[in-house]
């Protein structure tokens, strides 16, 4: 691992930027016809991929048979790296990543998480029973792929967006397979304490119910609503599938609003979990009551320039997203947010109460990401409690939320040397 340069690294991240802008997409009728979560289609097109990854399934894994991208495939005995992706991406979303990481000597393994993709055993129903999104199901769904490839254990777990706290807990559920952990663009809240020594402690009343935060925003002047709440809804697959403007412009408008490329993404620590501070936030995260998500993302789609201007999400990428997402929907990732909305797999996350991450843990997120501050003091619990071996905290200059994508090269050097500080 030791015998590449980190010169060396970053051209090849720098690499593959060149290639990606350049790539041609197959977009058959093959692929074009092909509807539905639970169609399994072929393997990516070799000119979907930088080279060097490439993609492929492997089968019965909690159920699921999953869709991967892999790189450092070709000689083994590898450490290995399990990355998991958030919402609205895909293992794809790790692309400009994953040859840097390879190159420095790691076999890098990346799903199409459980309701995403073309990983298919999931369903995307509305009305389908939730119970195998639960978050500590995709612990077993990752350690069911670490499995299927040969390791006992992987040198570390990488997780972006909702992909955080999904590595977030497999550090916490199984230190002994996944030895460190890094977290990206939202901060992992570990479950609390159990009340303690309480057998013995006068009776108290039942305390008063707080303020409900999701009533205070739609009392507000200006009325609003947490987008999180707003993805539990049976109405949001169907306002961002079949978004007016198209899915193309919904997902080209949804990643520019988010990066840092929208100039209005100045963000900064709230002073507590309020309707008022809360409001203080883009319309992607406290968006306006009456509006969905696709017309809340369509006033600020990018004038051409600016597409023209995107490297780090060419057209000929975006279409990667545009196939993908227009054959199986969104509801396979909603289903994630309607698990924590309903509270759904809490009473099991309890069974690990109190228990902190020890492996070494690292925080990257975009300078311009507001997901760093959604939810106050989040960021500083982690760091000083949750995480007892945090080795740094990065905000990329240049990056909002799309970190991994927006600022590659100075993310894959961050992990490499974090990788390097534990050995």
């Amino acid at each position: 691992m030791k015998d590449f340069s980190r010169r060396r690294f970053i051209k090849g991240v720098a690499a593959v930027a060149a290639f990606s802008a350049t790539a041609k997409l197959v977009t058959s009728g093959a692929f074009a016809q092909a509807t539905g979560p639970g169609v399994e289609l072929p393997s990516y097109p070799a000119a979907w991929l930088p080279a060097g990854i490439r993609s492929r399934y492997v089968n019965n894994i909690n159920g699921l048979r999953v869709h991967v991208l892999e790189a450092g495939f070709e000689s083994a005995n590898r450490p290995a790296l399990l990355l998991l992706h958030g919402f609205p991406e895909l293992a794809y979303s790790w692309r400009n990543i994953m040859p840097a990481l390879a190159q420095a000597g790691y076999h890098v393994i990346v799903p199409d998480v459980r309701g995403f993709g073309r990983t298919t055993g999931w369903s995307a129903d509305y009305n389908t029973d939730l119970a195998p999104f639960r978050s500590l199901n995709k612990v077993r769904d990752a350690l069911g792929l670490v499995n299927a490839f040969g390791y006992k254990s992987v040198a570390g777990v990488i997780g972006h967006d909702a992909g955080s706290p999904l590595a977030g807990w497999c550090a916490l559920a199984r230190p002994d397979v996944f030895r460190s952990v890094v977290m990206m663009s939202a901060p992992f809240g570990a479950p609390g304490d159990l009340p303690f020594n309480t057998a013995n402690a006068p009776s108290q009343s039942t305390p008063a119910i707080s303020g409900d935060i999701y009533a205070d925003l739609a009392a507000l002047p200006r009325p609003r609503k947490h987008y999180q709440r707003y993805y539990t809804t049976a109405e949001a697959n169907a306002n961002m599938w079949q978004a007016t403007q198209g899915i193309r412009d919904f997902i080209r408008a949804y990643y520019h609003f988010k990066s840092a490329d929208w100039k209005g993404n100045q963000p900064f620590p709230l002073a507590a979990r309020t309707a008022t501070e809360w409001a203080k936030m883009p319309e992607y995260y406290i968006m306006d009551r009456d509006k969905g998500m696709a017309e809340t993302v369509a006033a600020f789609m990018p004038t051409a320039a600016e597409i023209a201007a995107n490297k780090w999400l060419t057209e000929s990428e975006l279409q990667v997203y545009v196939e993908e997402y227009g054959r199986t929907g969104f509801q396979g990732g909603l289903n994630g947010y309607r698990m924590g909305g309903f509270g759904a797999g809490v009473a099991e996350q309890e069974l690990y109460a109190g228990r902190k991450i020890d492996q070494p843990s690292l925080f990257i997120s975009g300078a311009s990401d507001w997901g760093t501050y959604q939810n106050p003091g989040s960021l500083e619990r982690m760091r000083d409690d949750t995480c007892t071996d945090m080795r740094a905290v990065h905000l990329v200059p240049g990056a909002g939320h799309w970190v991994q994508q927006e600022q590659a090269a100075v993310t894959a050097t961050h992990i490499l040397d974090f990788l390097d500080s534990i050995g």
